[in-house]
């Protein structure tokens, strides 16, 4: 009699700098391969392992959620730990939960949050002069020059609200460039501590949206920070979600300072895969 397979819920985290991003690509290294190839030393795929968000190449994640069904005979536990024990080094699962019926990681989710960090080296403070940092570039965009942060934060509030984000983004899939963005905004990160505040302070750019255009955040980064420089107003990016024209964005700030933070699903369904894990 055959085992019917079952189906896992994991948060994942990983460090996206040696990745072509998460999606399989033949004969590039990606988290999906990663983890179906851990998954096949121990254990049988009935399908694909599915995630909720398509990082792109470069890009971090600490809470992605990905699904996976497996003929697996044992606990949720035990495929966590045997799951870890046959992954690389740049990536593990923080937790696995059996999966309700029908979960699908992506298509069930409401929104997704992503975090921008930016190392700011203010020349202004005295700080020692800017040079490579082992323990923050591949986390982290350094930037050198004078930010205004209220000005910053004044451009993003135009970024709240249902808008079309042709200027800023392509479609994953499909025409529409429409997405509802409900969070955006700039911080200072406190208690980063001495691992990510040198050199300078780590500006954090928080955005959560129902869906993400490729390489949005990224150029909306990129624009935010020429309106922190002083380069353009802050209603200039106003105007460049108007235009719906890709001229009107600023070149994508790098990979290497996006994470995706969070995935947010329905209470019941947010509550089981969360509580506990994230603490």
């Amino acid at each position: 009699m055959t085992t019917p397979a079952r189906s896992f819920c994991a948060l994942v985290a990983y460090d996206g700098t040696d990745y072509h991003g998460f999606q399989y690509q033949q004969g590039a290294a990606t988290v999906q391969a990663d983890l179906e190839m851990a998954l096949d030393r121990f254990c049988q795929r009935s399908k694909r392992v599915v995630g909720a968000g398509r990082t792109d190449s470069g890009v971090h994640a600490n809470g992605q959620v990905v699904r996976a069904d497996l003929l697996w005979e044992h606990s949720a536990k035990d495929l966590e730990r045997a799951w870890n024990a046959s992954l690389p080094p740049l990536l593990a699962v923080r937790r696995v939960r059996e999966a309700p019926p029908g979960f699908h990681p992506r298509f069930d989710a409401l929104s997704r949050t992503y975090q921008y960090r930016v190392q700011w080296y203010r020349p202004e403070d005295g700080s020692p002069a800017a040079r490579m940092s082992p323990l923050t570039d591949r986390f982290a965009w350094l930037e050198t020059r004078s930010l205004d942060l209220e000005a910053m934060n004044t451009a993003s509030s135009f970024l709240i609200g249902q808008h079309d984000f042709a200027t800023f983004g392509q479609p994953p899939e499909g025409e529409s460039t429409e997405r509802a963005v409900t969070e955006a905004r700039w911080q200072i990160a406190q208690n980063a501590g001495s691992a990510t505040s040198y050199p300078g302070v780590l500006l954090l750019f928080t955005i959560t949206a129902n869906a993400f255009l490729r390489q949005m955040v990224r150029n909306l980064v990129g624009t935010l920070l020429t309106v922190g420089r002083g380069e353009r107003p802050p209603t200039a990016l106003q105007l460049a979600l108007a235009a719906r024209n890709r001229r009107c964005s600023a070149p994508p700030a790098a990979a290497r300072g996006l994470f995706l933070e969070r995935v947010t699903y329905p209470p019941e369904l947010d509550r089981w895969i969360y509580i506990d894990a994230l603490g």
